[in-house]
């Protein structure tokens, strides 16, 4: 690993949380993280991967008010930063050896942020009551610090000094330990579908149950589809030389559309449920309708 590589990598770390707080990009995410990362090692592919598989671990992983979570990013970043550049290292096992205990292990380092950051809120309040504006500008600045070196410190060091560390791991997970190399793999795999069950946990499933039915099976309908067209046109290039064609996996735009039409669907037809029974005043109504929707152990849009 090239040593701008690591300063770049240093200087994303830090400059994401800071993403986060604000504006929020969307490359502060683990797809965008792994898609940085990936595009400054020069493998693209694998940092999406990554990224893509922590992302949906998260899905249904939030935090609310001041709670700490585990930070998939910085997980994304060293993860793919050490299976690019780590001769014999997959994909799966940087997940589940790397991405997963450094996402954990941030919790405290989040914690350590927020404690450090009240020393400016401290020194706004101060300046508020003397009506020191440049000092609340400078202070509220100066409070992206503890933010960005508490992702950038753990990250450039882990990147200069835990190479050869993860290289002495990524061996011994390939010899004698490849028991244990396989089942960091297996592990890795099945983290998406926890994010999954995680989601489901807390989404109004019972509600919508027949959208998900709709959505699953719509889904593996066009998958066996596009497959079984891929295959055929794959053993129709074997046989005939001058069948050039080619068959283009399903997209996932077109699921992702066909979920947009029916969330469309769905609002319109709550908004001519609701309308009438509110223009009438009828608040008892419109309360015994919403707790009716409401299952138990759901999140629903009225208790965000």
């Amino acid at each position: 690993m090239a040593w701008w590589q690591i300063l770049l990598i240093t200087l994303y770390a830090g400059i994401q949380i800071c993403d986060e707080l604000t504006i929020y990009s969307g490359f502060n995410t683990p797809v965008g993280a792994g898609f940085i990362v990936g595009l400054i090692m020069g493998d693209i592919p694998t940092g999406l991967f990554i990224g893509a598989s922590m992302q949906l671990m998260v899905l249904g992983v939030g935090t609310f008010g001041g709670a700490s979570k585990i930070d998939a990013t910085i997980g994304t970043v060293l993860a793919t930063a050490f299976s690019i550049s780590i001769h014999g290292m997959s994909p799966q096992v940087a997940i589940s050896s790397i991405a997963v205990p450094v996402a954990t292990i941030m919790i405290q380092l989040d914690i350590l942020a927020r404690f450090t950051n009240t020393y400016f809120a401290h020194r706004i309040d101060h300046d508020i009551e003397n009506f020191n504006y440049k000092g609340i500008e400078r202070n509220f600045l100066f409070g992206a610090l503890p933010w960005a070196l508490s992702r950038a410190i753990p990250v450039f060091l882990a990147l200069a000094l835990g190479r050869s560390l993860v290289q002495a791991i990524a061996n011994a997970l390939n010899g004698s330990w490849a028991w244990l190399g396989n089942g960091l793999a297996l592990a890795g795999a099945t983290l998406p579908a926890v994010g999954f069950a995680i989601l489901l946990r807390y989404l109004p499933v019972k509600k919508h149950i027949a959208y998900l039915i709709l959505g699953f099976t719509v889904t593996t309908l066009f998958t066996v589809l596009f497959t079984n067209i891929q295959t055929l046109g794959t053993g129709l290039a074997t046989v005939n030389k001058g069948f050039t064609t080619g068959f283009n996996g399903l997209p996932m735009l077109a699921i992702a559309m066909l979920g947009f039409a029916l969330a469309i669907l769905h609002y319109k037809r709550t908004i001519a449920t609701v309308a009438p029974a509110a223009s009438t005043g009828s608040k008892q109504a419109v309360q015994k309708s919403s707790s009716s929707a409401n299952d138990e152990g759901e999140i629903t849009d009225d208790e965000l």
